[in-house]
């Protein structure tokens, strides 16, 4: 299987993952991408032929990312996992472990991780862990208002999955009024909102531990899902294209949020506006598998279009 790097109109693009990398990714049929985002256009990995006038290349002849997109790539897995290996990174983002050590060096220097013996590790973890607060806070306003017109579809009594994140922690924190809920959660935080009525029950499953998300991941996570059956999931994303799909900073979530959307009868994406367009590191599917889109109301009227278009229902939070 060959692998096209596509991209449009940025200074460096088609940073790819070696094929060796993604062999359990090809049977599941996943797609990985890496979206600079450097706002004059954005940056992908995927398998197949460009679209829209996009130039493809075959796997060999992609140039690197620039470092400072690549530095801001690195956080955003950092960010996700909590910590990576150097060897790891350098097959990633298909560059050398010694530019990978300078990458560091440099998130080091301006505060951001702490390099260690062989890779690195977010800075703000400890903080983070012990205050039960996520990393990512920018556009609340957005995401508080997401999370309350999610919780209105919610009845008492419904069997729920919810996804961990900071959208659906705001989602969590506006269902503390609903009664006898039966809740499955990767997400820590979430858990102990939830659980913290008595009429609500609970489930979470077994994995990894990972602290910049407070959630669980892993193989043990996705082996919870199997035999489950919820009537809403209410997922969260760190990027949804078109052309790519949903899309997450790393690649060790995917097989737990796929197997969260085949436990699911009704799939809730909840996305603040900012997120459309964007490309992150791995791909989950496309936009087809989301049923209904909750978002703000800074959406265009073209992407809302297009959504419908391709059969998903757009709320949009005000």
């Amino acid at each position: 299987m060959r692998f096209a790097a596509v991209w449009d109109g940025i200074p460096a693009a088609g940073a790819q993952i070696p094929v060796g990398k993604l062999a359990d990714l090809r049977e599941e049929g996943l797609g990985a991408a890496i979206g600079a985002n450097s706002g004059r256009g954005t940056m992908v990995l995927k398998s197949g032929t460009a679209r829209r006038g996009r130039v493809a290349r075959q796997a060999g002849e992609a140039p690197q990312l620039l470092a400072e997109p690549r530095r801001m790539r690195i956080l955003e897995w950092l960010q996700e996992e909590g910590s990576a290996r150097v060897r790891d990174l350098s097959a990633a983002f298909a560059v050398s472990e010694a530019t990978i050590r300078q990458d560091l060096e440099r998130l080091d220097a301006d505060g951001y991780i702490t390099r260690e013996h062989g890779g690195a590790y977010l800075r703000s973890i400890p903080q983070q862990v012990q205050s039960m607060t996520l990393q990512h806070v920018q556009n609340m306003d957005k995401k508080r208002a997401i999370g309350a017109a999610a919780a209105a579809l919610v009845s008492d009594g419904d069997t729920l999955i919810i996804d961990s994140g900071t959208t659906t922690t705001q989602f969590a924190e506006n269902l503390k009024a609903r009664q006898e809920l039966n809740i499955i959660t990767n997400a820590l935080n979430i858990a102990l909102i939830l659980g913290a009525s008595p009429t609500n029950t609970v489930h979470m499953p077994a994995g990894q531990f990972k602290a910049p998300t407070l959630s669980l991941s892993g193989e043990k996570s996705v082996e919870f899902f199997v035999g489950i059956y919820a009537q809403k999931l209410f997922l969260a994303t760190a990027g949804v294209s078109f052309d790519v799909g949903l899309t997450y900073p790393a690649i060790g979530d995917i097989y737990v949020k796929r197997a969260m959307v085949k436990a699911a009868s009704h799939v809730y994406l909840l996305a603040d506006s900012t997120k459309i367009g964007r490309v992150s590191f791995s791909a989950l599917g496309g936009v087809e598998m989301v049923n209904t889109l909750i978002t703000d109301d800074a959406i265009s009227d073209a992407d809302r279009a297009e959504f419908e278009r391709r059969g998903v229902n757009v709320i949009v939070a005000r």
